[in-house]
């Protein structure tokens, strides 16, 4: 009769009117039961698959609602150098990639964060020339909003001492006016035009393996974001998500979306946030208020601690984002905009206020939503909730962030990584990794979450621990909260008749342990739309 069944369990169903169940019936991708062995198991034939989980934890599969997908597809051929201890490490782990490679071939390199280092400084195209042979060679610094190009690289793209930054752009330059090579924000995009692409068969194969490791991390959806100008549009992305689904399924659930370039192309076609299928369909316009932390490019109300004279700096001007918020809203397209410092929040927010105060027509089918909200004003909290933006944050940055923000803003701390006084401002919270920037595991961003401590335990105590989540709050953030942020809230996020057939298996029960052993749990199995797409042996 069934499919499949899932017996045996602890199903923490998130569904109000039966929160915890002992089984679960599975039929054409969708559950169709929820209930215990005894109503369950009498259903099940010589067809259906019968799963006796032995009271393992059953969850809502995870969705991550900030991810970089193709960027992630991308990086499968480049060297990571997130674990780079020193300039010392980065510049030895560069020069033995750099001798493996065939001639010509550029050296692409990412996730270096010289805030750790015993020198925290960024490198420079002198530093690269020596290890890199004159091949070109570019390096992305973790947040992706600065990079460094050697000379070849620069060569190849044609910046000199007498190219200009293009807008919202910074190209560092020496006392005597040439390029050191770190370029910061839209200057990045300099340098990425001249990079041969990945081909669309190399991007198909990459993107299935990243969706196999996603599978075991139990993530199940995802919010594709774009990093303007700096890697493929959302048509392109769209169009090749689209035809590998038809072609046999990435299983996984994409919401992807598109940059502030193709306004115009999906209001002329009639497209609108919210368009596509239970596996593909199109999200949101993704817009830069700001920049980033580690940059110093984040917008600020004060100024970084370190240096008086800076706050940051507006990616787009405010006139152009009131603009373009205010178009896509009337043609029902959805706004995703990046904004960490709290000057960003508080013009985007100004912003969001006079669009639909003056905007009469009907809003788009899907909220729209703030990336990241690192630092937000307490006045600026129920500014948020009752515009009905759903905050999309990521947990696991703050304990990667918190010796950054006490170094560059301070006592202003305070205000950062807010997760409790949002939630208890009624804001939706939709968690996600901001990978390849950070780890895609939602485990550790649960744990993030609910200890604000990293992953050795420190600070004791937490930090800034009056903001910490409970765990069922952590994981509706990593499951419902991301289905409400694309309107889908009524068939993912739950385990409940009707729903997607879209859960995680876990190894230990998250809700019992220790918060601080969250960190260690393992998915032991991932099923999406009721196939088994993960299991350990």
């Amino acid at each position: 009769m069934f499919d499949l069944i899932i017996r045996n369990a602890r199903i923490y169903t998130q569904w109000i009117e039966r929160p915890w169940a002992e089984a679960a019936a599975v039929q054409s991708g969708r559950i169709v039961a929820i209930g215990n062995d005894e109503t369950i198991l009498p259903m099940a034939d010589n067809r259906t698959l019968v799963i006796n989980l032995h009271r393992a934890l059953v969850l809502p599969g995870f969705s991550d609602a900030h991810i970089h997908l193709y960027d992630l597809a991308r990086r499968k051929a480049q060297l990571p150098l997130d674990e780079s201890s020193s300039m010392d490490d980065l510049l030895q782990r560069i020069r033995s990639r750099a001798s493996s490679l065939p001639p010509g071939a550029w050296l692409l390199g990412y996730g270096w964060n010289e805030s750790s280092w015993p020198e925290p400084r960024f490198p420079t195209r002198h530093d690269l020339d020596g290890v890199t042979a004159g091949r070109p060679t570019v390096i992305w610094r973790t947040d992706l909003h600065a990079a460094v190009a050697n000379s070849a690289a620069l060569k190849a793209a044609g910046i000199g001492p007498e190219t200009q930054p293009p807008p919202s752009g910074i190209i560092d330059k020496d006392e005597r006016g040439t390029p050191t090579g770190v370029l910061r924000e839209s200057a990045i995009n300099l340098v990425q035009k001249a990079i041969p692409p990945m081909d669309e068969r190399e991007a198909a194969a990459n993107l299935q393996s990243v969706v196999e490791e996603l599978h075991k991390l139990g993530i199940v959806s995802v919010h594709d974001q774009r990093i303007e100008g700096r890697g493929i549009g959302g048509a392109t992305a769209l169009r090749l998500y689209s035809r590998l689904n038809r072609l046999g399924g990435l299983r996984l659930r994409i919401s992807c979306n598109f940059e502030k370039g193709e306004v115009t192309k999906l209001i002329e076609t009639g497209v609108q946030s919210g368009f596509g299928d239970e596996w593909v369909r199109v999200g949101h316009i993704k817009l830069f208020a700001d920049g980033s932390l580690g940059s110093h490019t984040a917008w600020m109300i004060e100024p970084y601690e370190d240096t008086p004279e800076d706050r940051g700096i507006p990616l787009t001007e405010p006139e152009e984002l009131d603009s373009i918020i205010r178009r896509a809203h009337r043609h029902g397209l959805a706004i995703s905009i990046h904004a960490i410092g709290d000057k960003a929040i508080r013009t985007v927010l100004d912003i969001f206020q006079r669009v639909l105060k003056e905007t009469t027509a009907a809003p788009p089918q899907i909220p729209h939503r703030i990336e990241h909200v690192i630092t937000i004003q307490p006045d600026d909290l129920h500014r948020l909730a009752s515009l009905g933006l759903v905050a999309s944050v990521q947990p696991i940055h703050c304990p990667d962030d918190m010796i950054k923000v006490d170094r560059l803003w301070g006592r202003r701390g305070v205000n950062t990584y807010r997760f409790r006084s949002m939630k208890d401002a009624g804001i939706v919270l939709a968690s996600g990794s901001d990978a390849p920037v950070a780890n895609p595991n939602p485990l550790w961003g649960i744990h993030a979450a609910v200890t604000r401590q990293n992953l050795e335990g420190r600070p004791k105590g937490g930090w800034y621990p009056s903001e910490r989540l409970t765990v069922a709050e952590a994981v509706e953030s990593y499951t419902l909260g991301p289905a409400i942020a694309i309107g889908q809230e009524h068939q993912q996020g739950r385990l409940a008749p009707g729903y997607l057939a879209d859960m995680v298996v876990l190894d230990r029960d998250i809700f019992s342990i220790p918060p601080q052993e969250i960190a260690k749990t393992r998915v032991t199995m991932t099923i999406v739309g009721g196939e088994i797409v993960h299991r350990t042996e």
